[in-house]
């Protein structure tokens, strides 16, 4: 009698899940190279099942987070609730002063935006902006006349 091989239905290959993520296969293999992702074989063939599939999502977060791969696999293969707690405020910390200068680039961005001078190094609301104090003129006051 032939050996059949029953997969379950509600394994995803590893396309599937590259696809529904957005990201190519090879990076899959990459993260099980690194330790992230352990699917389950059918032969040579990759099969992912729905908690595999949840690791790849936790694992996109954590990208997204600015979290490196180093970071993701400490996070989750820590051994203790503690382990893992000190991962993630050591991240946590980090990713809100990422936040930090982020916030304090969009105000930049808005100020600049706002400014009606020529030279937005002159502009009393776009220095303000920058957090310097604006050199001594009334507040959004018009720009300097052109030369």
């Amino acid at each position: 009698m032939p050996h059949i091989v029953r997969l379950n239905v509600n394994m995803k290959s590893i396309g599937d899940v590259a696809a529904q993520f957005g990201v190519a296969t090879h990076v899959l293999r990459h993260w099980e190279a690194e330790g992230l992702l352990a699917p389950t074989r059918d032969g040579d063939r990759r099969r992912y099942t729905e908690a595999d599939v949840n690791r790849v999502a936790a694992i996109m977060l954590g990208k997204q987070a600015g979290f490196t791969l180093s970071g993701i696999r400490a996070m989750l293969s820590a051994p203790t609730a503690a382990a893992r707690h000190e991962v993630v405020t050591r991240h946590r910390q980090e990713l809100a002063e990422r936040i930090a200068l982020a916030q304090a680039a969009m105000s930049m961005i808005e100020g600049a935006l706002v400014c009606t001078h020529d030279d937005v190094m002159a502009c009393p609301t776009f220095l303000r902006h920058l957090g310097q104090p604006a050199p001594s003129s009334p507040p959004d006051s018009a720009p300097a006349p052109a030369r």
